[in-house]
């Protein structure tokens, strides 16, 4: 089933006289695990940026489940990115203040749809937060920690409970392993698919490290 459909996509920077990115027609279906990749520069972040919604194409269309999403109205997009996608940033883009559970259960409190799945099995939000912990290995005792506390491992768990949480259909992740050593960058590619296998969902991630291309059944070269 497709999740992800591309059709004759380019975009171009407004006052830019040359596409920042074309992409031949892709689709992406339910379970693929995706690597997206391209030199620097090349468009592979613009290309997540599209298919988040978050730019329009200069020309083509993007499908994610079916919807037109240039059709989206900017409030219908927030709404739509927020149940069906979980996002794992470059450099994780925990909040600092917040304790690990507040972080794990953050998108919940902007989707409905995701806030209602994971209490499914769950009597609560912490609850489920704490069960996401016990399954990527995070202590019980830091629960309760701000994240600027915890060590770059323990970090890329919780960006990881963080986007799997309320199942969403689809995890889009931009570098996430730039600023890992050898071991831990394995260690986050085994945990994420592992965990993305378990729930059936699509996994779409972009990195210039053709190391990780082994972790991947599909992968698509972004030329601009």
């Amino acid at each position: 089933m497709p999740i992800i459909s591309c059709s004759n996509l380019s975009f171009q920077y407004p006052g830019s006289n040359s596409l920042a990115l074309h992409f031949s027609d892709t689709v992406i279906n339910k379970g693929d695990h995706v690597l997206i990749q391209g030199d620097s520069g090349q468009g592979k972040t613009t290309f997540l940026n599209l298919i988040s919604g978050l730019l329009n194409p200069h020309s083509g269309e993007v499908q994610v489940l079916g919807t037109n999403l240039k059709a989206l109205s900017p409030t219908r997009m927030d709404r739509f990115r927020s149940d069906h996608m979980g996002i794992i940033f470059q450099l994780f883009n925990l909040v600092p203040h917040l304790s690990v559970s507040q972080n794990i259960i953050l998108p919940c409190y902007f989707s409905r749809r995701r806030k209602a799945s994971a209490l499914g099995d769950h009597d609560d939000l912490p609850s489920a937060a704490m069960a996401y912990a016990n399954q990527l290995d995070i202590p019980v005792h830091l629960m309760p920690s701000s994240v600027s506390q915890l060590s770059i491992g323990e970090q890329q768990r919780v960006a990881i409970a963080r986007a799997l949480i309320g199942s969403p259909d689809i995890i889009i992740a931009d570098e996430p392993t730039s600023a890992l050593d050898p071991k831990r960058r394995d260690q986050f590619m085994a945990l994420l698919l592992n965990a993305c296998n378990n729930r059936g969902i699509t996994l779409v991630l972009v990195s210039h490290d053709p190391s990780i291309q082994s972790f991947f059944d599909h992968r698509l070269q972004v030329v601009s």
